[in-house]
Parts: C-alpha cells; sequence; structure tokens
C-alpha cells in the first residue's frame, strides 16, 4: 500500500497508525483491531498531576507571570511596549478628537486625569511592582505623545 505522504510504514506504527490493519465490526459496532502489531494501550490518567479545574490554572497564573518576568530582558522588552503603547494611545486620542473638532476640552481634561492618577498612584507606593511600572511607562509614553502631537501642531 502506498503512502501519499512520503511517510514509510514504519513511520506510521510508531504513530499506532497501521495501512495494513483489518478491522471488523461485531456486533454493537464495537471496533476490533485483528492487527499482528501490539499498540500500546490508551490509558486515562489517574493522578492528580497537574491543574484540572479553572480555579486551579486561575490560581497558578500569578506564579507563573512571576517566574515569567524575572528575566531583565522581558521586563526590558515589556517596558519598551509599555512606552510605545501609551505613545500610540495618545496619537490617536489627538488625532481622532483634533480631526472632529468636537469635545477636545474632555479629552483634554481625561487626560489630564488620567496621567495625574497614574503618577499619584505610582508615587503613593512604597514598593514599586512591575505591573505599577509598566503604568508609569505607559503614562510616560502618553505624555510623550501628546507633548509630540503639540510640536507638530505648532509647526
Amino acid at each position: 500500500m502506498a503512502i501519499a505522504v512520503g511517510l514509510s510504514p514504519i513511520t506510521l506504527l510508531n504513530y499506532g497508525l497501521n495501512p495494513d490493519k483489518k478491522i471488523s465490526y461485531r456486533r454493537f459496532d464495537s471496533l476490533v483491531s485483528t492487527s499482528p502489531v501490539r499498540l500500546r494501550p490508551i490509558r486515562a490518567v489517574q493522578d492528580n498531576v497537574g491543574p484540572r479545574r479553572l480555579v486551579d490554572i486561575i490560581r497558578t497564573l500569578p506564579d507563573i507571570s512571576r517566574n515569567y518576568f524575572k528575566s531583565p530582558s522581558r521586563r526590558a522588552l515589556f517596558g519598551g511596549i509599555a512606552l510605545l503603547g501609551g505613545f500610540y494611545v495618545a496619537q490617536t486620542i489627538s488625532l481622532s478628537f483634533g480631526a472632529l473638532g468636537v469635545n477636545d476640552v474632555i479629552a483634554a481634561v481625561l487626560c489630564v486625569l488620567l496621567t495625574e492618577f497614574a503618577t499619584k498612584f505610582y508615587y503613593s507606593r512604597s514598593k514599586v511592582t512591575f505591573p505599577i511600572a509598566l503604568l508609569n511607562n505607559f503614562k510616560m509614553g502618553f505624555t510623550y505623545g501628546l507633548f509630540i502631537d503639540a510640536f507638530k501642531l505648532a509647526s
């Protein structure tokens, strides 16, 4: 029997697939194999290894993320992403409200409130954690984006 993909029957046997396998259907549609090759039995997992429920997975997420962000290169990467994300949001807000010419004052008030809230939140903490540092990087990128847009408008 030729295989179209180019796999030999030996590799198919490794995955439990035998092209020469004869299958007979008996009473009650039970599938019975008459293959000469003994395949590995499929067993159900009996022990409680790893998380099983959604709650268990959610409980392990803080530890997983804490271990993921221990690397200084990953911290720097996500800090830069937060900085550029704030710059992008500032440019988007400035462009959308500036093009419409409506609610410019409300957008400016919301931008000032956002930056002031982030500044107060960052500097009121005795210990700065990584998510709070990401918020501060976002704020710096946001402020920088608004300054750059103000310089573009003044020219």
